[in-house]
């Protein structure tokens, strides 16, 4: 028997003799955790919003519960900073709940229990319009038709950005243009072209000179939305372009799609202290680091090394990998020499590319000098149910097949008297401890 299956059965016989029912314990849970895609018109394959509609599905949800694979969220709870704005997995309690319900023949229990149904936005609404209201710019791109049957296609047209002043973003959300999109787009990325000021950014901030304004935001399965933290964003210079990367894959089925930017901007005139950039950290590369070279049936392992030439905030964690991607790890080497974990994925799937936001009071800040280690594991063998061809050797490359090794972080630089202030205030433990003393807990 699986050892967390185990775990979780026991911990589930430690509940009151008091029976566990669908109405009175199990879907409250669903709704907060689950229905978001588990139900009508979203991307789940099933509803699990009434009873009838999740009976059917008992035995097979406490298999993906109990093996911590739904709802998606492929942390190591045992290891790094553990504290997201974004948390859908599920407590040990509730799985347990869970495991205790199915168990016990998935009994449906008093109606009057049930909680009120939950109140979905439109599949169409943006989710970040009940923060922020509606989106003060909508950027899409020229539609694309995929064929049913095709090798995988890049679409990659611009965009104009109607400005005529700058103006700071605080928040950016991306999603496909219908429902169908979602099946042929495996990820999208909005890079921004347009002028940079010359004396606009700090003269810590190593990105002062950098022409062409870097990445707005990165779409795939699992990411929706970037927000950036109070007094930070991104700046937005008039004659501003989106050109996208736009990446395809065939179905079966021929659809024609786009990509949608809804842009939430600070009002006129507010400034925000620093500027954040959405940065990869590869964990391997064509032209840097470990060389990508999975051998036929073997689990290879790459890393990378990245210097921060300014102190600077990590806001979030999201690995990118292909159908062979078993693992990823980021730690912080600190000037030093001592070495913290920040996060690791230790069960990654392809399905769904998780973005961990950390949490406004766990989110590490590093001083100028640290090294940013990530070292990613891929599975080239049958242990890997997504693994199409374990007797392949795979390369670096944009297809599907191919594999990707790195990290999307959204990098924040301060000033040395800022990274001063908030080291004061946050003494670090002794090398072995884990990050960010209090945080990480």
């Amino acid at each position: 028997m699986n050892k967390t299956i185990l775990w979780i059965s026991i911990a589930a016989s430690t509940f009151a003799a008091d029976s566990v029912t669908f109405t009175k314990d199990i879907a409250p849970i669903f709704q907060e955790k689950c229905e978001a895609c588990h139900r009508k018109g979203e991307m789940a394959p099933m509803s699990l919003v009434t009873y009838n509609e999740t009976r059917p599905w008992a035995k097979a949800i406490k298999e993906r519960v109990a093996t911590r694979q739904m709802p998606p969220w492929h942390l190591d709870k045992t290891v790094g900073i553990q504290s997201f704005q974004n948390d859908r997995s599920l407590s040990d309690a509730e799985i347990a709940k869970v495991v205790k319900w199915v168990d016990a023949g998935a009994p449906m229990g008093d109606p009057k229990d049930m909680p009120k149904p939950k109140q979905w936005p439109d599949s169409q609404e943006w989710q970040l319009a009940k923060t922020y209201g509606q989106p003060d710019l909508i950027i899409k791109s020229d539609p694309y038709t995929m064929p049913g049957v095709s090798q995988d296609q890049w679409w990659k047209p611009t965009t104009e950005i109607p400005l005529s002043e700058p103006r700071w973003v605080r928040a950016v959300e991306m999603r496909t243009g219908t429902q169908a999109g979602r099946r042929i787009t495996h990820h999208a990325i909005a890079y921004l072209l347009q002028q940079e000021p010359h004396n606009d950014a700090a003269p810590a901030d190593p990105f002062s000179a950098l022409a062409g304004g870097g990445i707005l935001m990165e779409w795939a399965v699992g990411k929706q939305y970037d927000v950036y933290r109070s007094d930070t964003g991104k700046l937005l210079m008039p004659g501003a372009k989106v050109w996208w990367d736009i990446h395809y894959h065939a179905v079966g089925d021929s659809i024609r799609d786009h990509v949608e930017l809804a842009v939430y901007l600070y009002p006129k005139g507010e400034k925000p202290k620093y500027r954040t950039y959405l940065t990869m950290f590869n964990a391997a590369a064509s032209n840097s680091g470990s060389p990508l070279d999975i051998q036929p049936n073997t689990v290879a392992e790459t890393e990378n090394f990245h210097v921060l030439k300014a102190p600077a905030r990590l806001e979030n964690f999201q690995p990118h990998m292909h159908l062979r991607g078993k693992a990823m790890l980021l730690e912080a080497i600190l000037p030093d020499g001592t070495t913290e974990t920040i996060s690791y994925v230790n069960n990654f799937n392809f399905n769904w590319m998780n973005n961990y936001i950390y949490s406004e009071d766990a989110a590490p800040v590093l001083p100028k000098g640290t090294i940013i280690h990530v070292k990613a594991w891929h599975d080239n063998t049958t242990a890997k149910a997504s693994n199409p061809d374990p007797n392949q050797w795979v390369g670096w490359g944009d297809r599907t097949v191919d594999e990707m090794a790195h990290a999307w972080v959204n990098v924040t630089y301060i000033s040395e008297d800022d990274y001063k202030a908030w080291a004061a205030k946050h003494p670090r433990k002794p090398a072995g401890f884990g990050l960010l003393s209090g945080n990480n807990q």
